[in-house]
Order: C-alpha cells, then sequence, then structure tokens
C-alpha cells in the first residue's frame, strides 16, 4: 500500500552522520565556486553570464527530449522567430532563460525568496508557463488533453505515474509540499547545509511531482536558486543542466540516479526513513561530483589568461597582419566597456585607423555598443562559439582537468 503521509519522502537530507566524503566535496564545490570569474571584469561577465543561461536552457530542454539548436534559441531572445527552425522548442527556452535571469535578479538585489519554500517553487512554475508558447501548455493526461495551468499544483483526478514511480495523489500535495518546505527550511540552515541539502531537495521535489507538468524544469530551477542562495552560484557562471544533461561518464546516468534514489529503506541499518538513506547518500555524492565538475568546467572555459589566448589566437588566425586587433580584444575582456577613444592608445595609432578597427570588430560581432558613437564591449559570435569555448554545447575535446571521481560512501 501508497504512503500517503508526508513522511514518505524521508530522509529529506543526510542528517546524523555526513560521511566524510560528502563534507569535503562541500568544502571543494564553496573554494571552486568563489574561485570562479574572479578576475573577469563585470562586463565580461555580464556577457559570459548570458551566454551561461543559454546553455542551461539548452541543456535543460535536452534533458526533456527538446533538442534546440543554439542559434535558434539566441534568434527567438533576440526576436528574430522567422529564423527559427522550431519555434515552439526555441520559446521554451526563452521561457527558461527568462526565469534564470529573475532569479539573478533577485539574488543580486538581496531579495531571493527562500529555494524550497512552496511559494517559490510556485512561482517558478507560474513564470515558466506563462512564457511558454501555446503549443507546449497542454499536456495528454489519461488521453485526454489537458491545459497545463501555470503556478497551480495537480488537482483531484490528476494522478500520475513516472516510470513505476507513483508519487502521492493530488488531494495529499498541500501536506507534502508543506512538509518538504518546512524539512528544508531547517535543512539549510547552515553554510554546508545549504550545499549538501541541493541533490536531496532536487530528487525529493521530482518524487512528489506536484505539477502536472514542468516538475523536471522547476527542480532545475530550484536547483539553480538554491546554489545562488548557498553562495556557489560562481555569479552565474555555470549550469547544473549542463551537468546533469552530460553525466560524468553517460548521459543516461541522471534518470538511472534518480530512478534508484526512488528505493525504499533496506532494513534496520539503512536510516530511519520510508526511503532508502544509502541511495540518497549515493545519490549526493554523484550529484554534488556533477556540481564541481561543470564549476571545474567553467573555470578552465572562463579563465581570463586562457579566454584571451583563445580569443587572441582566432582573431589572429582571420585577419593575419592585423595585429592591432587581438590587441583590442584583450583590452576590452581584460578592461570591460572601452570608450572608443582609448582604441587608439591601446594600438599605438592615428584615431582614424582605432576607428577603422574598432568598426571592422563590431561589424564582425566580436565587440558590440549599445549606440553608434557608445563604448563598446566584448561579444562572443555565434559561429565562433565552440572555438571560444570547446565543449560547451557540443562534444569538442576541449583541454580541461579530468572529471572528479563520485566518492564511495
Amino acid at each position: 500500500m501508497v504512503l500517503e503521509t508526508p513522511a514518505r519522502i524521508e530522509p529529506c537530507g543526510i542528517e546524523e552522520m555526513v560521511p566524510e566524503e560528502l563534507m569535503d566535496l562541500v568544502l571543494e564545490i564553496r573554494s571552486a565556486a568563489e574561485a570562479l570569474g574572479r578576475r573577469l571584469h563585470p562586463d565580461s561577465a555580464a556577457e559570459l553570464r548570458s551566454m551561461t543561461r543559454i546553455m542551461n536552457a539548452y541543456y535543460s530542454n535536452l534533458i526533456e527530449g527538446h533538442n534546440t539548436r543554439p542559434r535558434d534559441i539566441e534568434a527567438a531572445l533576440a526576436g528574430q522567430l522567422d529564423h527559427v527552425e522550431n519555434r515552439p522548442l526555441a520559446e521554451e527556452a526563452v521561457a527558461h532563460v527568462s526565469v534564470l535571469a529573475w532569479i539573478d535578479q533577485r539574488y543580486s538585489e538581496g531579495q531571493l525568496p527562500e529555494p524550497t519554500s512552496v511559494e517559490f517553487i510556485q512561482e517558478l512554475h507560474l513564470r515558466f508557463y506563462e512564457a511558454m508558447p501555446e503549443e507546449l501548455r497542454f499536456t495528454e493526461h489519461d488521453g485526454v488533453r489537458k491545459e497545463i495551468v501555470p503556478g497551480t499544483f495537480r488537482v483531484e483526478g490528476e494522478e500520475v505515474e513516472v516510470g513505476r514511480h507513483l508519487p502521492p495523489s493530488a488531494e495529499r500535495l498541500p501536506a507534502f509540499m508543506g512538509h518538504f518546505s518546512s524539512r528544508y527550511h531547517d535543512l539549510t540552515r547552515g553554510a554546508a547545509g545549504k550545499i549538501l541539502s541541493i541533490p536531496a531537495a532536487h530528487h525529493r521535489l521530482n518524487y512528489i511531482h506536484p505539477f502536472l507538468d514542468g516538475n523536471g524544469r522547476v527542480s532545475r530551477l530550484m536547483s539553480h536558486a538554491m546554489c545562488q542562495s548557498a553562495g556557489i552560484g560562481g555569479h552565474g557562471l555555470w549550469s547544473i543542466s549542463r551537468g546533469l544533461a552530460r553525466g560524468l561518464a553517460d548521459p543516461a546516468e541522471y534518470k538511472e540516479r534518480m530512478d534508484a534514489a526512488d528505493h525504499q529503506r533496506r532494513g534496520d541499518r539503512d536510516g530511519r526513513g520510508n526511503l532508502c538513506l544509502a541511495a540518497l547518500t549515493s545519490f549526493s555524492a554523484w550529484f554534488l561530483t556533477v556540481m564541481l565538475d561543470q564549476i571545474r568546467f567553467t573555470e578552465a572555459m572562463f579563465d581570463l589568461t586562457s579566454l584571451q589566448d583563445r580569443y587572441t589566437r582566432l582573431i589572429g588566425d582571420l585577419y593575419p597582419g592585423k595585429d592591432r586587433l587581438p590587441q583590442l580584444i584583450k583590452r576590452v575582456l581584460a578592461q570591460g566597456e572601452m570608450p572608443r577613444g582609448d582604441a587608439s592608445f591601446v594600438t599605438g595609432v592615428k584615431d582614424r585607423a582605432a576607428r577603422n578597427d574598432l568598426s571592422e570588430l563590431l561589424k564582425a560581432g566580436f565587440l558590440k555598443s549599445d549606440t553608434p558613437k557608445g563604448p563598446v564591449r566584448i561579444a562572443f559570435p555565434l559561429d565562433y562559439r565552440e572555438r571560444l569555448f570547446p565543449n560547451l554545447f557540443t562534444d569538442a575535446e576541449p583541454i580541461l582537468p579530468p572529471a572528479p571521481v563520485v566518492p564511495v560512501v
């Protein structure tokens, strides 16, 4: 018989004896996240953050089986929908980007709500589905086409199955979500608890499956907010969705690990809850290792010295003999927004020649400016994205530190 008490989702965390291996991971994550983007100018970091949101949306879509081209996501963000191959999926990604930007903005203002609160989780769903195209605001349920009501939990009659898992019935969702919110309010009080609870909350929200559709995407948005709240968001420069979609060795790992964490308690030495503590511990070790792997990947991609080197080599290859152009790129990356008049000082040529250099880089999309005479800042043209950031979206081989090994706990 399926338990219909909120204690069905216990244990909600690893509380009594946290394995040393997990605490080591927590410390490594904190250290790596603090170093992420430290040397980048805020203007350059802002451009990279916008790109990271696109990457996050791309991989979140991919987990749902929605393969959206990054080019289409950027076109949809720019309102150029006539150039988009699959408009609904691109608009779905834009909805994801908009919610990520809202989370980051609330965090930067010091007004990010508690990520595991019922109200915040409902608002994530509300904002996501209000921005969704009409084609994706419906789902099939028991052979009937039903509209997904933004921000609303499943209601009576909307019972679901997720593989072999039977989530709580709709009428019990308020009790389950109230318990979820209360437990993670307590579990995220300390600095370590805020990080250690991210994997568990991610799984348990999906286990409850409170919405008729969109639970996976909301859980990834919630995890992003939890990372920000825990102070390991790395200025929004890394994405948990990329790690979950790719895994450490196999893209199937995420769903396999989520399924394994559904298992019930396996005896007196397996915690005191309804679900398996050993499975939750193993899932947490994998999830935290994925987080660390993604932070390290991003640090390798966005490190100022290596990024300057890749960018200037690219410009040198595209414009052989024009040695002043790489100089400008290097200066803008390090300095951030640069007045156009500074170009002559950087390159050591007269104003007219410097203006021509800037014009060439602006026309090609390597620099951008809000006005015809305004200051310039760095840009990352999509056509050269893989050259600048190997393996960001595709499977090109970058020079990276090896992936961390999941600890056996």
